[in-house]
């Protein structure tokens, strides 16, 4: 598990804490995600003047702008974004420290969570975790969403969505993380593919290179990397269809002889149900690691803990996943 900083300082110096006020860095938290100063101002029942006063309070300590103004709204300079992660981690332990919570029974609360994933974890996870937790909570209730990841960052920094799953690189620095398994690709098309009767076992380079494909374009994830590696490997595919995303896969392919490169799991997912089989991949394509994240302002909340808790109990590695 990764580490979350609390004090960052300016490159070369060293930032007296006792120059800064704890209302500053609240400010500042919340800038970073309004990005406006009448917003932030409403937000904390402050005039704008006090707003602009208190920053430019936080701009001399730290001896940097902080935001400059912009057409799309308040900007955050370089420095900024390099301490947004550590102030707002020090806050969330702070606001959990002085708030402690009452004990978390998850038959009687009502909730709902919100969990950021690509849309293969919707098929390889939201089936169990929906069951299990019915069964465990039933008066919490499951969203899921797939953002751009500038905008998943965003959204669990303010606490819109609650946890991410899958592998996604924009959230390797700056978010608490837990390896649930990492995850190979393969070779996935019809049962009845002339592939199916070529080799029982690993395609060859030759076979994979001359087959029809389709190509799953996702862009934010550790999926999209894989067509750049198969790229330089020197591998020219004959790419029949390119989509968004990976919800069609199995539709598509059980009406064609096309081949799909995806993860073994959303492999095994729809196998069956398509009449798809799988082959080890001809290429020593690098493993995705899939993996849970979230933020450090719900690090302690019990709730949270809670669902991290039960998605590593039905997925981590120690199922065999």
């Amino acid at each position: 598990m990764t580490a979350v900083p609390v004090v960052a300082a300016r490159r070369g110096t060293r930032v007296d804490l006792s120059q800064i006020e704890l209302r500053q860095l609240v400010l500042f938290h919340h800038l970073m995600q309004e990005r406006s100063v009448s917003r932030v101002a409403d937000i904390l029942g402050l005039t704008q003047p006090a707003v602009s006063n208190s920053l430019a309070r936080l701009r001399k300590a730290l001896g940097d702008p902080l935001f400059v103004r912009a057409p799309a709204g308040m900007l955050p300079t370089p420095l900024a974004e390099q301490v947004a992660q550590p102030v707002a981690a020090a806050l969330a332990l702070l606001q959990s420290g002085l708030n402690p919570q009452r004990a978390f029974d998850p038959l009687s609360v009502q909730a709902s969570v919100t969990l950021g994933m690509t849309d293969i974890g919707e098929i390889v996870f939201l089936p169990r975790l929906v069951q299990a937790m019915a069964e465990r909570a039933p008066g919490i209730t499951v969203r899921t969403v797939r953002n751009a990841a500038s905008a998943l960052r965003d959204d669990m920094e303010a606490g819109r969505t609650d946890l991410a799953i899958g592998p996604l690189p924009s959230l390797q620095a700056g978010f608490y993380q837990r390896l649930l398994f990492p995850q190979r690709y393969v070779c996935l098309f019809r049962r009845g593919h002339p592939l199916a009767r070529l080799a029982r076992g690993r395609l060859s380079v030759a076979a994979f290179e001359a087959a029809e494909h389709l190509a799953v374009v996702s862009a934010g994830t550790g999926h999209g990397e894989v067509d750049e590696f198969i790229r330089r490997a020197g591998i020219r595919r004959n790419v029949r269809l390119t989509v968004p995303h990976f919800v069609g896969v199995g539709h598509i392919l059980q009406h064609s002889n096309m081949v799909a490169t995806v993860t073994e799991k959303l492999a095994a997912a729809l196998a069956e149900p398509f009449g798809l089989v799988y082959r080890p991949h001809p290429l020593a394509l690098p493993e995705a690691s899939i993996t849970l994240f979230w933020h450090a302002k719900v690090h302690r909340d019990a709730a949270n803990l809670w669902l991290r808790t039960l998605v590593v109990e039905l997925f981590g590695q120690a199922d065999g996943g």
